[in-house]
């Protein structure tokens, strides 16, 4: 409600969210419910990636254990940078960067939560991965890797990355169905008032 000046009558205003949903339109179970699956799905990415490092760190492979032969070996790899091991040494900076990422994605939540359980497991997917990481950074220095594509010579991975990409990729999608950049380019187009 916007009070437009006359005590007696007030305007209603819609809000809308980044993909123009009128949020006065969505009830609140709704959004406990999306917050309750971005915690559990968060919750999960970070429980996996956490007991699947433990338990590889306890049990190194000599070099690799070929799971799928040809396709997919088990390593253990300490990686000390971010992407392709960017950054590596700057263990400082590689911290404040993942804890600035996470602040970022539950500010934009807390402002824009989405309205569809794509929007939702996305980033839940990205928070998930980015706080696993975030853990090993802060508890180790450095980020264990163990899951290694012999076939494609992929830099080796873990859980929390494959959340983290599968996460990112889903956020694209949900973009592209929402049509919010579309709907950006609309309303910067618009003649304002």
């Amino acid at each position: 409600m916007q009070d437009n000046g006359s005590p007696s009558k007030l305007v209603t205003s819609k809000v809308t969210d980044f993909v123009g949903e009128d949020k006065s339109k969505v009830s609140p179970g709704k959004y406990r419910s999306k917050l309750r699956l971005l915690l559990i799905v968060t919750a999960l990415v970070v429980i996996l990636d956490q007991l699947s490092k433990l338990w590889i760190a306890a049990n190194r492979p000599p070099t690799h254990l070929e799971l799928l032969p040809g396709f997919i070996n088990l390593v253990f790899v300490k990686n000390y940078g971010v992407v392709f091991g960017l950054l590596s040494g700057h263990t400082e900076l590689r911290i404040a960067l993942s804890v600035a990422g996470s602040v970022i994605i539950l500010v934009f939540l807390h402002y824009h939560p989405p309205t569809t359980t794509l929007g939702t497991l996305s980033l839940a997917l990205i928070l998930g991965g980015g706080v696993g990481n975030l853990i090993d950074r802060i508890r180790l220095g450095y980020v264990i890797d163990f899951i290694s594509f012999q076939l494609f010579r992929w830099p080796a991975f873990n859980i929390a990355d494959a959340a983290l990409t599968v996460g990112l990729f889903a956020l694209i999608y949900y973009f592209y169905k929402s049509r919010v950049f579309r709907k950006a380019h609309e309303r910067h187009l618009k003649p304002q008032d």
